[in-house]
C-alpha cells in the first residue's frame, strides 16, 4: 500500500511539472517575423540585401548557397561568409536561429 502511494503521488507530481513546463514552453514562444526584424531586418529589408545585393534572402539565391533546410541556415547564421554578421549561440539561441530561418525559407519565395 505504502509503494502504491509513493508510486502515485510521483506520476502526479511528473504530471504537474510537464504541465507547467508546457506552459513555459508556450508563454516563451517565438515569432520567427519578430526575431528576423530584431536581429535581421537591417541588413535584409525585405529579404534584399544591402552588404552583397547579389545574396538576397530569396529562394532561389538561398538554394544556390546551399540552404535549403533550417539547418543549413543556422549554420550560416553561426559561420556565415564575408560581409555577415556571425550570430554566435549566445547572440542567438539555436531555437532563435531556427525560427528565423524557418521564418525566412517560408516567407522570401520569390
Amino acid at each position: 500500500m505504502k509503494n502504491t502511494l509513493i508510486v502515485t503521488v510521483t506520476l502526479f507530481a511528473l504530471g504537474v511539472f510537464t504541465f507547467i513546463a508546457q506552459a513555459a514552453d508556450m508563454k516563451e514562444a517565438l515569432d520567427g517575423k519578430t526575431e528576423f526584424e530584431n536581429h535581421c531586418g537591417s541588413c535584409h529589408p525585405n529579404g534584399g540585401n544591402k552588404v552583397n545585393p547579389a545574396k538576397p534572402l530569396y529562394k532561389a539565391t538561398l538554394e544556390q548557397n546551399g540552404i535549403k533546410t533550417w539547418k543549413d541556415g543556422v549554420a550560416k547564421m553561426r559561420n556565415p561568409g564575408p560581409g555577415m554578421t556571425k550570430f554566435l549561440k549566445e547572440d542567438i539561441s539555436d531555437q532563435e536561429a531556427k525560427v528565423i530561418t524557418n521564418y525566412i525559407l517560408a516567407t522570401f519565395q520569390y
